[in-house]
């Protein structure tokens, strides 16, 4: 059993849901940066931070549905955009070394 830390409008705080809590911020707050960075270049944009937030969001996730919720359907709605991520990631990691470099 889980430690419960406090009670917060009648929902039990535990450090499972507190890994969920902050997986969620990020999976979702990944969103306001896309929103700024397209708005900045005046068209859509992905920056390397979202595809950061998203790949950190979608592990912590699977680890509070992993062990703390033990539930299959939160794993199998988490795994997927964690693979996206991490190829997207990869992707723009390796476009950046293709890139010239200027001094």
């Amino acid at each position: 059993m889980d430690h419960v830390w406090g009670d917060l409008f009648g929902v039990a705080i535990t450090g499972w849901k507190l890994t969920g809590y902050l997986g969620v911020f990020l999976f979702a707050g990944r969103w306001l940066i896309q929103l700024f960075a397209s708005h900045l270049r005046g068209r859509p944009d992905f920056p390397r931070t979202f595809w950061i937030m998203s790949l950190c969001g979608s592990a912590l996730l699977l680890a509070y549905f992993i062990f703390g919720k033990n539930d299959s359907v939160g794993v199998l709605s988490n795994l997927f955009p964690a693979v996206v991520a991490l190829y997207n990631l990869l992707l723009d990691m390796r476009a950046d070394r293709r890139l010239p470099q200027t001094t």
